[in-house]
């Protein structure tokens, strides 16, 4: 599964042009981020509501399945409404009130939840996060691991590809891979995915924007439409490889 979109939802148009990109590529889910918590309170924050809006439109316009990070309790019914796959970021993979909220309520509308491992998190302490939501109800949780903090800067975070092999032995829970965070460095995007469908991932989830040096949120990590294309082209033979077919 490959899920792809911009980090945010910047306008309309911005969303439109990628949605397009992704359609195009024959893939079937487009992630964007309406709430956006960043480090810096100074900082693009996401159009919020009117996000949620646009991410509907998408899916009614393309047909797309959607994905979006919910970031507070109080916003899950609205969130709900407006999205196929609510995700948890990793600031709030800890938020326990927030992930049992988000399994009841989602034991009710089936709607699967994409749970991004904490930057500083163990394997162990992230799959118990997984048991508050699956415990309150809802047993469609997709793990993703995004990178965890350690010494080393040459990365934005060290992409921890260890923990697709670990997670595949303790748990019966599809677990996807997100290079873009991982390595904050798109020219990384495609060898990092590529080796993340080797150790047995059972999906990407990355960042695509139409004009890179023009994003409001995480441009240089964001593939551009032809380097899109060559992800396409590259994981389509590697999943191939590995006997499998990506959607």
């Amino acid at each position: 599964m490959i899920i792809a979109g911009p980090c945010a939802i910047e306008s309309r148009d911005q969303t439109f042009r990628i949605a397009k990109l992704v359609k195009e590529s024959g893939i079937t889910y487009f992630r964007a981020g309406a709430y956006k918590p960043r480090t810096s309170p100074y900082t693009f924050q996401g159009l919020e509501r009117e996000g949620l809006e646009v991410l509907a439109d998408v899916s009614k316009e393309f047909g797309l399945k959607t994905v979006t990070e919910i970031t507070d309790a109080d916003l899950i019914d609205e969130v709900a409404r407006h999205v196929d796959v609510l995700q948890i970021g990793t600031r709030n993979m800890a938020n326990y009130a927030l992930l049992k909220k988000i399994g009841d309520l989602t034991s009710r509308t089936h709607q699967p939840v994409l749970l991004k491992r904490g930057f500083s998190s163990t394997i162990e302490e992230w799959l118990l996060a997984a048991e508050y939501i699956t415990s309150a109800g809802n047993p469609s949780v997709i793990l993703c691991e995004r990178g965890i903090r350690t010494f080393e800067s040459a990365t934005r975070f060290t992409l921890d590809l260890n923990a697709i092999p670990v997670v595949k032995k303790l748990s019966n829970l599809p677990i996807i891979v997100d290079p873009s965070h991982g390595t904050g460095h798109s020219d990384m995007v495609i060898p990092m995915s590529k080796a993340a469908v080797a150790c047995g991932a059972d999906g990407i989830i990355l960042e695509v924007h139409d004009r890179p040096k023009e994003a409001l949120c995480d441009g240089k990590q964001s593939l551009d439409a032809d380097e899109f294309a060559e992800f396409m082209s590259q994981i389509r033979k590697m999943a191939g490889l590995e006997g499998k077919k990506v959607v």
